[in-house]
């Protein structure tokens, strides 16, 4: 649960820090992070062993497709051989009946070769595909696992990038790069062996623009490699942009920004266009450039080839052969070239996917943790310090006690910690000094998920999943049966505009919910926690977005709900915590008042005026006691 609206103050990247993994963090949920900070790869040797390790788990069908690359490759070796022989031994001498065999076993080669290398194609989809998928889970497992400190400061746009465009760029480059690098590398050492066979000396002439082949490519490698890095980068960018615009577009509307809005995504739309361009621009190079030079070599090769057959030094045979070779061992470099380019993208994009893999998961629960079935409800805070950054507190020496059953309401100002109070309690976070005690236990000696599942939370912000009505509440308890949903949904006075709908309970919600009001939302919200028959139940602005009329009828029914159950309510309608047994007022991460509602108003302090501005129409000074969820 990121910290509410009413902690944007205090929270804790208010800058831009990395985190663990490399991870930029940016301002805050809504911050643009990567506007101007393009992740380069940092440790390509590093990365390439982490990808190996998903290889490493396929080596079988990596060795087949190993052999059926050599087989393929070798085989692709024979045809310029014989085609020299044919003009030797059948073409010169005019044998066809020994030229036919010769086609015929040429044909029955190639269309093996065909054969060969759709097999191998085949594995390569099946086997890259595989260790996809096994990187896909890991990357979402290891979100689901990550704290919720990493979430507040990361855009969330571009981590949708990381696990879908990032892993489709891996696929692609792995299901055409790597049997193509085998390929070429065996293609290369094979032809080189068989024209040193055939002619030492016009080996000798064709390999004169290898070096300045070799330096061009890692040239042209370098450059293509830091822009496919950078072009992925900015695409997280603008993925990031476009999720948080389609997210508040109601408030972009509202405040006209939309030009603005406009301005923004030209500026990074730009970017990646530039990027984009010179990145394809250096890969695209490659081609013209290999060729230009193959060309040379054919034509050194052409013309003293030609000179040594004048001189009958080789055959016209052996010549045909070798220029074939040559156009032959030209061309695995230019694969190579192109592959190489492929890979470094691909490496690019696995070294975003191991820096979400690599940053630090929720720290384990401890080997003796406790796995309580049921609590009491008593909750006590000692002496608790927080801060999101260090050097600047949240919370200090918190202390106050809540028995079981009682219903404690927080109060106080925007940005006071009264929201952090309560992701202390669910171990969203984990404070800095001091104890949160649950029934007499350290909640640090319980269970994380345990823990949460005995706490029943409704935020102000209600998140609704992409199922039907029904199982948005089951959420709640997922054994619940349909007869429990639906007593849950009446309970929480939610089930009148349920049954209203056209597939009532079975209607399906989009977009978090969209098709239904707020408060309808809202009513969910609550009828999810009724379900989950918790023993702390914690309120944050529960009934913020309902009407009057609607919040009587939700508070009859939480009534019902917090009897003998421990409650925690923050509350923006001090109507709603008249009746609460003891009331926070908390500001500056402090405790400044306590007491009932009766008591704080005799005190005449904090709490009293904040009351009096709200119910008693006096004419109050301006104090900075804005409730947090205004």
């Amino acid at each position: 649960m990121p910290h509410g609206r009413g902690e944007r103050d205090a929270s804790p990247y208010s800058g831009l820090h990395r985190g663990p993994g490399g991870l930029p963090l940016g301002p805050g949920p809504m911050g643009h992070a990567f506007l101007g900070s393009p992740i380069k790869p940092r440790n390509t040797v590093n990365t390439v062993r982490k990808l190996w390790k998903y290889f490493r788990s396929h080596t079988l069908h990596l060795a087949t497709i190993f052999v059926l690359v050599m087989i393929t490759s070798l085989s692709a070796l024979v045809g310029p051989y014989l085609i020299g022989k044919a003009i030797d031994n059948f073409i010169i001498p005019k044998n066809f009946p020994g030229l036919s065999s010769l086609v015929i076993f040429m044909v029955v080669l190639y269309l093996g070769n065909s054969l060969l290398l759709w097999l191998q194609g085949r594995l390569t989809a099946k086997t890259v595909q595989k260790i996809i998928f096994e990187m896909r889970k890991e990357a979402f497992d290891a979100l689901q696992n990550l704290p919720v400190r990493f979430f507040d400061g990361i855009l969330h746009g571009d981590l949708m990038s990381r696990v879908t465009n990032d892993l489709d760029n891996i696929s692609n480059s792995l299901s055409m790069g790597v049997t193509q690098i085998f390929s070429s590398l065996i293609t290369l050492i094979g032809t080189v062996i068989v024209m040193l066979w055939l002619s030492p000396v016009l080996t000798g002439i064709s390999m004169i623009v290898t070096p300045l082949t070799f330096l061009c490519t890692q040239a042209v490698s370098r450059q293509t490699r830091k822009y496919f890095s950078e072009n992925q980068t900015i695409l997280g960018e603008l993925n990031g942009l476009v999720e948080e615009n389609i997210s508040g577009l109601k408030v972009v509307k509202i405040f006209s920004r939309e030009e603005k809005e406009r301005e923004k995504f030209h500026v990074v739309n730009e970017r990646l266009r530039d990027t984009s361009i010179r990145a394809q621009i250096y890969s695209g190079i490659v081609g013209p450039l290999m060729n230009t030079l193959n060309n040379a070599s054919f034509a050194l090769v052409g013309g003293f080839g030609g000179w040594l057959a004048i001189q009958k030094v080789i055959t016209v045979g052996t010549i045909a052969s070798f220029i074939t070779y040559s156009r032959q061992f030209s061309r695995p470099l230019s694969e190579l070239a192109t592959n190489l380019n492929m890979l470094q993208s691909a490496i690019a994009s696995a070294e975003r996917i191991f820096q979400i893999l690599d940053e630090p998961p929720e720290p384990p629960d401890p080997p003796d943790a406790e796995e309580p079935e049921r609590l009491r409800g008593e909750v006590e805070f000692r002496n608790v310090s927080f801060s999101y950054r260090e050097g600047v507190p949240v919370l200090e020496n918190v202390s106050f006690h809540v028995q079981p059953g009682q219903m404690v309401a927080l109060v106080g100002p925007t940005g006071a910690g009264k929201t952090t109070i309560v992701n202390l309690l669910t171990r969203f976070y984990d404070i800095d000094s001091g104890t949160i005690l649950i029934d007499g236990k350290d909640i640090r000696t319980i269970k994380r998920d345990i823990l949460r599942s005995l706490l029943g939370i409704v935020l102000q912000d209600t998140y609704l999943f992409s199922e039907s009505i029904r199982e948005n509440i089951r959420y709640g308890r997922l054994s619940a049966t349909d007869e429990e949903v639906e007593e849950a949904a009446r309970l929480a006075h939610a089930e009148s505009f349920i049954l209203k709908l056209p597939e009532g309970y079975d209607t399906f919600l989009f977009d978090g919910g969209k098709n239904l009001s707020q408060g309808q939302r809202q009513l969910l919200a609550i009828a999810r926690a009724i379900l989950a028959d918790p023993a702390i139940l914690i309120l944050d602005e529960a009934t913020s977005n309902v009407d009057i009329r609607t919040e009587k009828y939700i508070q009859s029914a939480m009534r019902r709900l917090m009897s003998g159950r421990t409650s925690l309510v923050i509350a923006h309608r001090l109507s709603t915590i008249r009746h609460a047994d003891m009331i926070l007022v908390i500001q500056e991460g402090k405790v400044i008042e306590r007491g009932t509602h009766e008591e704080l108003l005799q005190k005449k302090g904090s709490y009293y005026r904040l009351y009096m501005s709200q119910f008693g129409g006096e004419s109050l000074p301006r104090i900075p006691l804005s409730v947090e969820g205004e």
